[in-house]
């Protein structure tokens, strides 16, 4: 089998299982932020979180995708290496990237949530004082 294709072959398996297990981790651990974000509404933090996920699979999969093909033959194993480790480190900054961009929107959700929150007072007002007169 030729060297190059046998360099495809694993950086497709460990791009796809590292996209899958990122994926993963932020649905589940996200969901649980998402809920707080949404005052406890269950449906639809999970509704957000399963389109953030697929989301997340279609952008970090088509970039795998685009980024399979190379312009060089790999000559040796030494060259499989380095293929490989160029590969999946641009495919691992992409996933930090990635998940740094949904880390970053969802807090800011969250920061919108708490502000909104603090702007109403705990009790309604009792009744009403008009102002003196040359305040």
């Amino acid at each position: 089998m030729d060297r190059t294709v046998i360099a495809y072959v694993i950086y497709l398996v460990v791009s796809i299982g590292l996209t899958v297990w990122v994926a993963r981790t932020l649905s589940r651990n996200g969901r649980i932020f998402l809920a707080d974000v949404l005052r406890g509404n269950e449906k639809l933090a999970d509704a957000v979180n399963h389109l953030l996920v697929v989301g997340f699979y279609l952008v970090n999969l088509g970039f795998v995708a685009l980024y399979l093909s190379g312009d060089e033959t790999i000559e040796d194993t030494r060259g499989i290496f380095e293929a490989l480790s160029t590969k999946l480190g641009v495919v691992l900054l992409v996933l930090g990237v990635m998940h740094l961009g949904n880390v970053y929107v969802l807090n800011r959700i969250r920061r919108r949530g708490i502000m909104e929150r603090e702007e109403r007072p705990p009790v309604g007002p009792q009744e009403w004082i008009t102002p003196a007169a040359g305040a």
